[in-house]
Parts: C-alpha cells; sequence; structure tokens
C-alpha cells in the first residue's frame, strides 16, 4: 500500500503544505496549513468509486489514470 506524506513547510511568505515536492497553496499560519493538510489527508483515505484522476507531478507534467475507489494509500501529516 502506497504512503502519502504531507509536510508542514515555509512557503512563499506563508505556510503550505508539500507532498513530494508539490506545494499547496499558502496559508497565513502554521495551525491552517496544518489544519489543510489534515483534511486533504483524511479525504484521500476514503473509499469511493472508481475515478478518473489528474494531477500535476513535482516536474509540472499533467497525468491521467483511474483509481480504484478502495485503493487508498496510508496518509500522515508532518510538521
Amino acid at each position: 500500500m502506497a504512503k502519502v506524506v504531507y509536510k508542514i513547510v515555509e512557503h512563499d511568505g506563508g505556510w503550505a503544505y508539500q507532498v513530494d515536492h508539490v506545494f499547496s497553496e499558502t496559508y497565513r499560519s502554521h495551525d491552517a496549513a496544518r489544519h489543510a493538510a489534515e483534511r486533504a489527508a483524511s479525504e484521500q483515505r476514503l473509499s469511493g468509486a472508481d475515478a478518473a484522476i489528474s494531477y500535476q507531478d513535482g516536474n509540472g507534467l499533467w497525468h491521467e489514470q483511474l483509481i480504484h475507489g478502495d485503493d487508498r494509500p496510508i496518509t500522515e501529516v508532518e510538521g
């Protein structure tokens, strides 16, 4: 099973969460960024229907992929 780690980091004059080399939007406080990361991490663990997704990797390239609704990663928030 895959593991996704959300790291809380200083970014662009505020705080963000980072997964691999990709940053979220910037938040004014560490607490706000952590709350957003925890919400994103919990949503990523939810089972659901199969879905086609698009995502941008750390190199800025977009990918499309079919995700099975019961194939959910382990998630963790650091920082």
